[in-house]
């Protein structure tokens, strides 16, 4: 059965950076595209990063665009959202998604994450 469980969420001050991971089990990682999303409260959730099956590919939404990074390990069916210069703005519980395609990851991935909360705040 198909899993992402995503890890690595807390709570850091405005300025701070963090992690976080999605392990994937059930499915085969090194042919999916990977993506995080987020949720913020009373808001729809919305994209954010996405990378290619080989990691050549990415894309990030244009809000934390130079901020966030999103990288895989196949060898570990692991994909991260490195996330840097952290705003209360950021506040949202994040994502992981996967699809075999790329275009579809963007709007209606396959398969989803629980979701990991992120609050920024001092």
């Amino acid at each position: 059965q198909e899993q992402l469980v995503e890890s690595g969420g807390g709570k850091v001050p405005p300025g701070g950076s963090l992690t976080l991971s999605c392990a994937a089990s059930g499915l085969t990682f090194s042919t999916y595209a990977m993506g995080w999303f987020r949720q913020a409260p009373g808001k729809e959730r919305e994209f954010v990063a996405a990378i290619s099956w080989s990691g050549t590919l990415n894309d990030y939404a244009n809000s934390v665009k130079g901020r966030f990074t999103i990288s895989r390990d196949n060898a570990k069916n692991t994909v991260y959202l490195q996330m840097n210069s952290l705003s209360p703005e950021d506040t949202a519980v994040y994502y992981c998604a996967a699809d075999q395609n790329i275009i579809r990851l963007h709007t209606a991935p396959n398969y989803w994450g629980q979701g990991t909360q992120v609050t920024v705040s001092s």
